[in-house]
């Protein structure tokens, strides 16, 4: 049977206090949209439709392939915005699925029982409710004398006897779609808000004598929905739980789950071990037998088998098999380390390859430059890339050793094998195995501390 879906996302997020649309804030990596489109795709739905209202175009961008988008120009309640889908779903005949974008922890697998309860209970529509502690802000689920639903009511329009009730809808829905839309036109607002409510229908429905039906979600915290960033911490920690616990299960040691973040896109090898207060994001890939941390970030990175990466950052780079990075490199983007590559304590290297086998062991900067084998760089040296105006390569050849304190103006070459002299500033090509000095002369004056004594009791007597 067909099966379809729309998403309800168009609202503003007040309590978010941002100028970014509530459903496009992100939860390890992904924004919480992406989290609710990826649920209704794995539950089987056929046609995606996303109810798009503040941020429009940023939100659907988000979307893109994923479903078609329909705009709700005014947020009038969540009748209003399912109403602005009726022409994309004039032709459609089976159940819809009407979930909202800030649901991030729904399964598919709750979704797929939704829609199978429904089906078999034969009801034109079926809700889906979670029992809960504290329901303060949520619409109550009111049964009656026969378990039946009978009605949704908000909390700003219950009862006292009413608010005592502790089963909330979801915001969660099936529906049949014959005649959905017909009975949503009857919808009025009635209530405190001024708003068409999606939940008045279940009202008309059982009213009429017709079925809903309900199912009781086994895991309430799936239904849990975002409204401030109090909330959006709480749902990225269990959402970066789930991700941890998948890593660990897969071979991968956490030394301390809680205060390590690892985005759900990323993907690790088999005995890595990352360490405390490690961030790997975005779609950063990193290879089997490696430490990573503590104190690291990874952004969008490449990273092999058997590297070492400790107190440092790697933003948008590739690093190849058994690296030594860290304590406390940057590895700024478009930087490509080859095999055995050791880049050591206060080092940032930007936009450069580096060849197999070479060392940067410590203080230095290596900009726009390209280097090629075992070539070994001094501490203090730097690569001089820019001029004020524009970035100059540097491009050193295999084996070349280059002296500590070492300023390599750019554009220069430093042919394979040749050695630049300890403190030299270097504005000329350096041939293969040549030896490249520029220093000046070393004056000595013997007497220099018999000469200090003088002055300083002549200052002393005055």
């Amino acid at each position: 049977m067909s099966l379809a879906a729309v998403i309800l996302a168009a609202g503003k997020g007040t309590r978010m206090k941002s100028r970014i649309p509530k459903v496009l804030h992100k939860i390890c990596g992904r924004s919480m949209l992406s989290y609710v489109l990826e649920a209704v795709a794995a539950a089987g739905v056929e046609q995606n439709i996303v109810v798009v209202g503040f941020g429009a175009d940023l939100v659907a961008r988000e979307v893109a392939d994923r479903g078609r988008v329909v705009l709700q120009a005014e947020q009038l309640g969540t009748a209003h915005a399912l109403l602005q889908a009726r022409s994309l779903l004039k032709d459609f005949n089976g159940q819809l699925l009407v979930l909202c974008g800030d649901t991030p922890l729904i399964e598919p697998e709750t979704l797929s029982r939704l829609v199978e309860t429904h089906r078999t209970a034969g009801s034109v529509a079926t809700v889906l409710t979670a029992e809960v502690e504290d329901p303060t802000g949520y619409g109550r689920v009111i049964r009656d004398n026969q378990g039946r639903v009978k009605r949704i009511v908000e909390q700003k329009d219950a009862s006292p006897q009413e608010i005592e009730v502790l089963e909330i809808n979801t915001g969660i829905y099936c529906f049949e779609s014959a005649g959905l839309f017909e009975a949503l036109d009857k919808v009025t607002p009635a209530n405190a808000q001024g708003e068409y409510y999606l939940t008045d229908i279940i009202k008309t429905y059982a009213a009429e004598g017709r079925a809903v039906g309900a199912m009781l979600l086994a895991n309430q915290a799936e239904a849990a929905g975002i409204n401030d960033r109090v909330q959006l911490a709480e749902v990225e920690r269990v959402i970066r739980s789930r991700v941890l616990l998948e890593l660990m299960k897969s071979g991968v040691t956490v030394v301390d789950p809680q205060s390590t973040f690892v985005d759900h896109g990323a993907r690790i090898g088999r005995d890595t071990t990352i360490y405390p207060f490690t961030f790997i994001e975005g779609s950063t890939t990193v290879g089997e037998d490696c430490v990573i941390g503590p104190d690291t970030r990874l952004v969008n990175s490449v990273v092999g088998s058997g590297v070492t990466i400790q107190n440092s950052i790697v933003l948008e780079s590739y690093i190849q098999d058994r690296c030594s990075i860290g304590p406390f490199s940057y590895i700024r983007p478009e930087t490509r380390l080859g095999e055995d590559v050791k880049v050591g304590d206060f080092v940032e290297i930007k936009k450069s390859d580096i060849g197999n086998g070479s060392k940067v062991p410590h203080l230095a900067y290596v900009g726009d430059a390209t280097i090629g084998r075992k070539v070994n760089i001094g501490a203090g040296t730097i690569t001089c890339n820019y001029d004020g105006r524009q970035k100059w390569p540097t491009h050193i050849g295999d084996r070349a050793f280059i002296g500590s304190n070492t300023n390599l103006v750019a554009p220069v070459k430093i042919g394979a094998g040749a050695t630049t002299g300890a403190g030299s500033t270097i504005t000329r090509d350096v041939p293969d195995g040549a030896l490249g000095v520029e220093r000046a002369q070393q004056a000595l004056v013997l007497d220099w501390e018999s000469r200090k004594k003088s002055k300083a009791e002549k200052d002393r007597d005055g």
